[in-house]
């Protein structure tokens, strides 16, 4: 896997922790194509959108998503502690993202997205939780023995890679991973320009303290917006008094824009534009070695952006423990919240949510 997809935007190298050179997040592997860096999630619903008449070429597709890089997420977790299957035909996908030319990355530091996108057994609907990259948890200790600890959920990645993400985000969540995805969230820039912009309503106005042009104001209300100015969006989380839980919402509403402007944008209906937008994307993300994307988009070929629903996992707010500025998570929702999930009460999450 390229170094794309290491996601130590919160690298514990940084904050003093036991993090060794050398491990398996410092790997260097070969570069793919910097052009072709598109999110994983738009790829999966402009899939899932197209349904049957998109997918007539079935071989052709099953051929394009045989080519996307496969990690090794789950090896070494172990069975015996895992969360038991609850709802079985339920699915439930870990998504990490991380922003390769994020201007505040340093020294290969990366900005993380963890989220837990939850597919109901009749999939009609996707529930998508972010967990704050910051979360403080317990981190199960890997395989070469780093962890064993409680830390930051995202330093998870940097001390055992995936399989100790998994452990991790299951340990905090106590629903079963069942795939993992990874992504490139700088992708957003080319995908959007791809979709001749996308519909954002700013909630509030606000200049960027790190942008692609140096800086950016952004006028409060509904606006079109290319792809570095969407990014720029996605990623400001210094003009928010809080900070990153701003930044997840301005990602959640791209990812949304994403979506709805590849509904009805023509991309599903032109069958050249969708063969050269899945050509490109299947360069730009690595899923788990069992995940289908043509099986799970033949599945969820009915799924709309109306139907997907995004929020943050419950909280209590923010501290310090130590020199680490970390998020406290909420017990007692987050159970009441992944209890839900496990038992596939879709009703039941979206009354938690709020939504």
């Amino acid at each position: 896997m390229s170094d794309r997809h290491q996601l130590t935007d919160s690298d514990p190298r940084a904050q003093g922790s036991d993090v060794e050179p050398g491990g398996p997040a410092e790997e260097e592997r070969p570069r793919r194509r910097r052009g072709r860096r598109i999110a994983l999630i738009v790829l999966l619903v402009v899939v899932l959108l197209s349904g049957g008449t998109a997918l007539a070429g079935g071989l052709y597709y099953r051929s394009v998503d045989k080519s996307i890089e496969r990690v090794d997420a789950f090896e070494g977790v172990p069975e015996e502690s895992r969360p038991q299957v609850e709802a079985k035909g339920a699915m439930n996908i870990m998504i990490l993202g991380s922003d390769s030319r994020d201007p505040e990355s340093t020294g290969g530091s990366r900005s993380d997205t963890i989220i837990l996108a939850h597919l109901p057994k009749d999939r009609s609907s996707a529930q998508l939780i972010s967990i704050p990259r910051d979360t403080w948890t317990a981190v199960p200790k890997s395989k070469e023995g780093r962890g064993g600890r409680d830390a930051k959920i995202n330093a998870a990645y940097a001390w055992g890679g995936v399989p100790l993400m998994v452990q991790t985000v299951e340990k905090f969540s106590g629903v079963r991973v069942d795939n993992v995805a990874m992504v490139d969230f700088a992708g957003f820039k080319e995908i959007i320009d791809a979709l001749g912009g996308v519909e954002i309503d700013v909630e509030k106005g606000f200049t960027t303290k790190y942008s692609l042009i140096g800086t950016r104001t952004f006028e409060k209300g509904r606006q079109t917006m290319d792809g570095a100015a969407a990014l720029d969006y996605a990623r400001e989380r210094h003009a928010f008094p809080d900070g990153d839980f701003a930044r997840i919402r301005h990602q959640q509403q791209v990812i949304k824009a994403i979506l709805d402007k590849a509904a009805s944008g023509g991309v599903l209906t032109n069958p050249a534009k969708l063969n050269s937008f899945v050509r490109a994307t299947s360069d730009s993300v690595a899923v788990d070695k069992s995940l289908s994307l043509v099986d799970l988009a033949m599945e969820m070929r009915g799924l709309r952006g109306g139907n997907l629903t995004f929020f943050t996992c419950p909280v209590k707010g923010t501290g310090r423990v130590g020199s680490e500025s970390v998020v406290f998570p909420d017990p007692a929702r987050s159970k009441t919240l992944f209890d839900a999930v496990r038992r596939d009460s879709v009703p039941e999450i979206l009354a938690i949510s709020g939504k």
